[in-house]
């Protein structure tokens, strides 16, 4: 049996860090509902598409139930509520006070159910100046400090690659909260409203660079720290093929190592990280990458080449830990690899193989 088998939960949100959330918890046995309005989801209409629906939304929304829902009408609001009179949790990422303006708050459905468990993902939070401002990843970021830490040879900072706020800020921190809210449940009787701000949430992946500030008012800058491209421990080197090595060793063994298998050994008591970095790069830039990969492999100097997403799932680590076995069926009938999630294998069901709903695919059968 999953550890969620039995909790049944309600899913609002829309888009990505809402759907990643319950995601996850339906792969942990979760009885997920999303409840999408009479046009569906956003993300549908997505591109590329893998039939009718985005091969986003799909990925996302496997192993869920969609019903249709317009929550403005009064009659399916009642139907709506049986369903929440049910539920072990719910999940929503709107504004601030929308839910409240649909009679669906948090301190109206606690009338419902006292048990409930509601979870609202926000940019910036239920409260604050910022609470009601429209933003997107990025924004939350560069709020944060985040993307100003980023920032290139140039100097300009990068558009982040990496969805972070919404994930690992969002996602992820909603999943553990709302665990911890059951668990809470279980020793009270009560439920609990979650406020799971985004933008807060990416402070604490920024520790060191708070450390570093409150400690000794050294605020980190831009290329300029062990972690951000000051060192030449920590760094990206071109090769002569015009492709890329990431070289991270840190501590003292790997990199004197390191230095030993690059034949600059001299280098490691040179205290001038800028001449160092130069030296390095001359150096690697005079092989191919094949070169060094053969060189490093087997040695411990934390070295990989940088390789671009489509190799990376084509690796034979990744290929032979099984990361990508687990299959998704779409709406259409159309089969593609399961979007990996971070649960271990205790938690997942046997069956490798989920379908994603199409669009109030279970109306009928639940309201």
């Amino acid at each position: 049996m999953q550890p969620l088998h039995g909790v049944k939960i309600l899913d609002f949100s829309t888009l990505l860090p809402g759907p990643m959330c319950t995601l996850l918890l339906a792969d942990a046995g979760a009885d997920v509902i999303k409840i999408e309005r009479p046009e569906g989801d956003d993300m549908r209409a997505y591109a590329p598409k893998l039939g009718e629906d985005s091969v986003n939304f799909s990925l996302l929304n496997r192993g869920k139930k969609s019903i249709i829902a317009n929550l403005k009408d009064l009659l399916t609001r009642e139907k709506i509520e049986a369903l929440i009179r049910e539920a072990d949790v719910i999940v929503e990422q709107f504004r601030p006070g929308v839910m409240d303006r649909l009679g669906l708050g948090f301190e109206q459905v606690h009338v419902l159910n006292p048990k409930l468990v509601y979870c609202s993902i926000t940019g910036f939070g239920q409260t604050g100046p910022y609470s009601q401002i429209a933003a997107h990843d990025m924004n939350y970021q560069a709020k944060t400090g985040m993307v100003g830490l980023g920032a290139g040879a140039d100097g300009a900072p990068q558009v982040p690659p990496v969805l972070v706020a919404d994930l690992a800020a969002g996602a992820y921190p909603a999943v553990m909260n709302i665990l911890l809210g059951l668990r809470q449940r279980d020793l009270t009787g009560e439920g609990c409203h979650l406020d799971v701000s985004m933008a807060d949430n990416l402070f604490p992946l920024m520790y060191w660079g708070l450390g570093h500030g409150w400690a000794a008012n050294l605020w980190p800058k831009a290329g300029d720290e062990l972690l951000t491209g000051g060192s030449p421990r920590y760094q990206i080197y071109q090769t002569s093929d015009l492709k890329y090595l990431s070289a991270a060793p840190l501590e003292d063994k790997f990199w004197k190592r390191f230095l030993e298998l690059i034949g600059a050994p001299e280098l490691i008591d040179l205290e001038q990280p800028t001449l160092v970095k130069a030296s390095i790069a001359r150096i690697i830039a005079a092989h191919p990458a094949a070169h060094w990969t053969t060189l490093f492999e087997g040695q411990d100097v934390c070295v990989a080449e940088i390789v671009t997403l489509e190799q990376a799932t084509q690796d034979k680590h990744f290929q032979e830990r099984g990361v990508f076995k687990r299959q998704l069926k779409t709406s259409s009938g159309k089969v593609l690899s399961a979007l990996p999630t971070p649960l271990c294998s205790p938690f997942l069901s046997p069956d490798t193989m989920a379908t994603s709903p199409s669009l109030g695919q279970h109306t009928d059968d639940l309201l």
